[in-house]
């Protein structure tokens, strides 16, 4: 049972203020069934572009580093070779063997500098041709997927257009029939709602059972139920029972 229901408000009244919300409810909900896992398909097609976007992005950046390094290593060889050349020509004018050697050494270093810095060049240049074969299957990929969102976008607007006007007016509708409801009872309307699958809070009991669940409500809750003296929920599925429909019904 929902206790502390407002003693100046009928509880009748409640319950039919809880159905009317229920009924315009229901309404929305059938719309948003008949768009059915399109927004979220398309939310998730805009997280995916958006994530291809990105690692292009960040290939760019990795690819103008390399290329930053390769200028780097042309220079450093570039250098290395000019030392060569100058300590070249200065073993031409050695006074003994240990300033050539010494010499000699330096050369040799500065033809280590080339060799490696060769090596890094082609390295970098092999990582250059990986990332951009990345780059171009992504690219692909996120054109797959911005045609496939332009197709979803369009198909959501469709339908979205079919259904926006009638949707703002029961948008408006439900605006004014929550008013009557109060706070307490429209808190656990909503609870109610976010916990069972079909999204009906408020059912009538039919032929004996609760129109949620159907499981059954003994005679002696129906006859607590047509009376209107408090607000009884299923004991099953917590689901408001708001009357007991006939048997014909």
């Amino acid at each position: 049972m929902i206790s502390n229901t407002s003693a100046d408000t009928p509880v009748a009244s409640k319950l039919e203020a809880l159905l009317n919300l229920q009924r315009i409810d229901s309404q929305l909900d059938e719309i948003r069934r008949v768009r059915g896992d399109l927004p979220e398909e398309v939310r998730d097609l805009e997280d995916e572009i958006a994530g291809y976007e990105v690692r292009v992005s960040k290939f760019d950046e990795e690819i103008s580093g390399l290329n930053d390094q390769i200028k780097q290593r042309k220079q450093n060889a570039k250098d290395a070779d000019g030392l060569i050349r100058k300590y070249e020509d200065q073993q031409q004018n050695v006074r003994n063997n240990r300033e050539y050697e010494a010499i000699a050494k330096e050369i040799e270093l500065q033809k280590l500098e080339i060799q490696i810095s060769e090596k890094k060049i082609k390295e970098a240049q092999y990582q250059i041709e990986q990332k951009n074969t990345e780059i171009s299957g992504t690219k692909q990929r996120l054109e797959e997927r911005r045609k496939d969102l332009d197709n979803k976008q369009s198909e959501l607007q469709t339908i979205v257009g079919e259904s926006e006007a009638d949707e703002k007016k029961l948008m408006d509708e439900r605006g004014e029939a929550t008013q009557p409801i109060e706070e307490r009872l429209l808190t656990a309307y909503t609870r109610i709602r976010g916990n069972v699958r079909n999204g009906l809070a408020v059912v009538p009991v039919k032929r004996d059972a609760c129109g949620g669940c159907f499981n059954t409500v003994p005679p002696q809750r129906q006859a607590d139920i047509m009376s209107h003296k408090k607000i009884i929920v299923c004991e099953h599925c917590g689901r408001i029972l708001a009357d007991v429909a006939a048997r014909g019904e």
